[in-house]
């Protein structure tokens, strides 16, 4: 499972008693805290039996199922069922017949003493629903982790916010001009991810106490840019790292921006590709967005907020003119960071955003 994990839940079985598997096929997945893994059987056979239940906590070395290298003793199972489905059965259903010919005499004064009850609710008190129109399901690990983590940076860090906006045109007509060659020579689309991580590698650059954490009573600055790209999947929230992006360019970026969503949606992303992480990118606009105050990914310092381009009348060079403008928001550990550095931060994505030409220039 890796170090970092001690335990897991047995989410689901993907196969039954009695089926067929090959060595290395997936027969159960568990969950565990970050990511989803498959079971694979060490053995081709028959599935005789399930040791573990679904819903079971199990660990590392834990038997959950149990495997015949041969055919033999396959079929055993299933006509134990049989036998005790033949002679069990009848004694039970003989005796709901008899309770059911002496449940109406019981039960029919019943229904006369629910009319009384409405009349005792008095007009200021709320009509609930019904419990039979409510589900009741069990968090899966994954979510309880989210919630734990969140629910403790809300605790530990000094949480402010502070916001800016950012007008998208040339950066959305960079794209539009070069998107054809950038695709034929690097193989991927040029997206506006990979603008905003190069302008967050420049502000962090510029400013590297955001890129540091306390870790108690010292303040870590990190020599290197690792940053966290939050995806949302269907089974929760999975927060994948770009390392060293830095030393990567726009081509980079992107490539590994898909190679690390389609693993996360698809459930195949490692442990090790989401360790670690100094600075955190989460794109709400992808949802329609429009404004957030994003809440740090621990043990970061700092979050930026993505939100949906929208055409608003601004005021360029004495004219209204529209433009395609972003809301992007700033979340950081005030204990650590001032406003100071965080509104210069957000000003460096703004200036990068606005202008690209500046990373060229290095200015």
């Amino acid at each position: 499972m890796g170090e970092s994990i001690t335990d897991g839940t047995l989410a689901a079985f993907l196969k039954k008693p009695g089926d067929r598997v090959e060595i290395d096929e997936p027969i159960a997945q568990v969950e565990t805290d970050k990511v989803t893994i498959d079971v694979a059987s060490p053995e081709a056979g028959i599935i005789r039996e399930f040791i573990a239940k679904e819903g079971d906590t199990v660990e590392p070395g834990t038997k959950v199922a149990i495997i015949l290298k041969s055919a033999e003793g396959a079929a055993a199972p299933p006509k134990k069922a049989p036998e005790e489905a033949v002679s069990q059965p009848p004694p039970v259903a003989e005796k709901e017949k008899r309770k059911d010919e002496t449940a109406p005499v019981i039960e029919k004064p019943k229904p006369a003493s629910p009319p009384p009850q409405p009349s005792r609710t008095s007009p200021s008190e709320p009509q609930l629903p019904p419990k039979d129109r409510e589900r009741r399901v069990p968090m899966t690990r994954l979510r309880k982790r989210v919630a734990t983590r969140l629910k403790d940076s809300q605790n530990t860090f000094a949480l402010l916010t502070t916001f800016n906006e950012v007008d998208m045109t040339n950066l959305m007509k960079l794209r539009s001009e070069y998107k054809d060659a950038f695709l034929e020579k690097h193989g991927v689309k040029l997206g506006l991810m990979s603008g905003f991580v190069k302008a967050a590698v420049s502000g962090l650059q510029n400013q590297p106490i955001i890129n540091a954490v306390i870790d108690g009573d010292d303040i870590i600055y990190r020599d290197y840019i690792d940053i966290s790209i939050a995806v949302g999947t269907p089974k929760g929230l999975v927060v994948p790292v770009i390392r060293n992006a830095e030393k990567m360019n726009f081509a980079e970026i992107e490539k590994e921006i898909n190679s690390l969503a389609k693993k996360a949606v698809n459930g195949t992303i490692s442990i090790d590709e989401m360790a670690g992480g100094s600075f955190t990118i989460s794109n709400g606009g992808v949802y329609g967005s429009l404004l957030s105050t994003p809440i740090i990914n621990p043990p970061q310092s700092a979050i930026l907020g993505m939100h949906s381009i929208v055409s608003r009348p601004m005021v360029v060079g004495g004219n209204i003119v529209p433009r395609p403008m972003m809301y992007i928001a700033l979340t950081y550990d005030h204990r650590l960071i001032d406003g100071r550095e965080a509104v210069f931060f957000l000003r460096r994505i703004k200036d990068v955003v606005e202008d690209p030409r500046r990373l060229l220039l290095d200015i």
